[in-house]
């Protein structure tokens, strides 16, 4: 599945397992449709019970693609249309950048969902995100925007099919429109930006920097209703 490309633009959606309320959601769904182009699911949580229920529910409910962004090896769904299999190159702790890929390979590929492989570039957003806590590695500070770009662009020279520029979950400062810009001007794939962001003028400065797709997760996940803030 063309899933992007670097000349589209996607919104999506981030849901996490544990904070799933599938009345809440339902509740909503003519506005998430009308607002997202697909759904990412992922989260802290290792349960993998816990992902298969909250895919198949969503699956069941809304026409829109969903993805898996795992947060461990034991997130992994054969209901989910595709992952983004995530490294997190911006940091050295071996376990994020291949450790739990080799645990999760075989299951992977032999499920048969389509497979992105993505560079996770941790950017600080002055706020200690859960994968800083979880990676145990320290996100890039946005006033060095070379080294956000050097690691950039030796995720896509290692062969990475997007760059996501994440500044956490619940960040309060997204990453810089500077930084956005610098990086898809250098990127011939598509670029993914996260973190931070709560309405829809920071979604359209986000695109017009070059953006392909934007994740929002935290402001829905705190009310559902916020859907209906988001005008595109």
């Amino acid at each position: 599945m063309n899933l992007i490309s670097k000349n589209s633009r996607s919104l999506a959606l981030l849901i996490d397992p544990e904070k799933y309320s599938e009345k809440e959601y339902l509740n909503k769904q003519g506005a998430i449709e009308d607002r997202f182009d697909l759904i990412l699911v992922g989260g802290s949580s290792d349960e993998h019970n816990e992902i298969d229920q909250c895919i198949q529910s969503i699956k069941n409910h809304f026409d829109l693609a969903v993805y898996i962004f795992p947060g461990s090896h034991d997130q992994i769904s054969q209901h989910a249309d595709g992952i983004l299999y995530l490294s997190l190159i911006s940091g050295d702790n071996p376990k994020y950048l291949i450790g739990e890929h080799r645990k999760s390979a075989r299951k992977v590929k032999s499920i048969g969902i389509d497979v992105i492989s993505t560079g996770y570039v941790l950017i600080d957003g002055q706020h200690l995100s859960s994968v800083e806590r979880v990676s145990e590695t320290k996100p890039l500070a946005q006033e060095d925007a070379e080294k956000i770009i050097d690691t950039a662009i030796a995720g896509e020279l290692l062969g990475m099919q997007m760059i996501y520029l994440e500044a956490g979950s619940g960040a309060k400062r997204p990453v810089h429109q500077e930084i956005i810009k610098k990086v898809s001007n250098q990127l011939d794939i598509p670029l993914i930006v996260g973190g931070g962001i709560r309405s829809t003028s920071e979604i359209k400065t986000a695109f017009e920097n070059g953006a392909n797709m934007v994740v929002i997760g935290t402001f829905i996940e705190e009310n559902v209703e916020n859907v209906n803030q988001l005008n595109l």
